[in-house]
């Protein structure tokens, strides 16, 4: 169990035996009473959020997680197939709860894959992935201004600003945590 005081950003509790991420926290003490801790959470298998309040005494509990190394597979029909990489069971999870992470998921890439209670409720991709760019406009010539960027389109429809240099089929590094460019990469030795 948490006590209100553990409470801070980032942290996975349960609630009413669903897991919850705090993704807001503020700490007040009023003149008078006990501390009050204010959480905005977010369901990790609905993605709904919500808010609560917890003074100092509240205990909270704490989620039956843990995380497995797996391997991407295919995709069935409206679900992502992950392989268990030592015992080769399969794992499904829908492209809703996945999120922005289906962008970014390729073939045979590993990833580590949160349970709760032996359902699979979030995956952990590698910080950075290359991928290349499949649409984009040519950048205007003469356009030498600094931070000049354009929309860009990788595989699956998902856009990103890149600057004005980058051609459709340039290999780009993107941060899988913002979804944001990083740098162009040059594949050839």
């Amino acid at each position: 169990m948490y006590s209100a005081s553990d409470l801070r950003k980032g942290l996975k509790v349960e609630i009413d035996g669903h897991p919850w991420l705090i993704t807001n926290y503020t700490f007040t003490k009023p003149g008078k009473g006990q501390s009050i801790y204010k959480c905005k959470m977010r369901n990790m298998i609905t993605g709904t959020g919500m808010e609560r309040s917890f003074r100092s005494g509240d205990k909270i509990g704490k989620p039956n997680l843990f995380e497995k190394k797996m391997a991407f597979s295919y995709i069935d029909v409206e679900n992502y197939v992950f392989m268990d990489l030592e015992t080769y069971e399969e794992v499904r999870m829908s492209e809703e709860s996945l999120g922005n992470a289906k962008f970014f998921i390729s073939e045979d890439m590993e990833v580590n894959i949160l349970f709760f209670n032996d359902t699979p409720v979030e995956v952990d991709l590698p910080t950075f992935i290359v991928k290349p760019i499949a649409r984009t406009e040519p950048g205007a010539r003469g356009d030498t201004a600094t931070n000049v960027v354009k929309p860009a389109w990788i595989e699956g429809d998902f856009e990103i600003a890149v600057p004005i240099f980058i051609n459709e089929g340039d290999m780009v590094k993107i941060d899988t945590r913002t979804g944001e460019y990083v740098e162009r990469v040059n594949l050839k030795k």
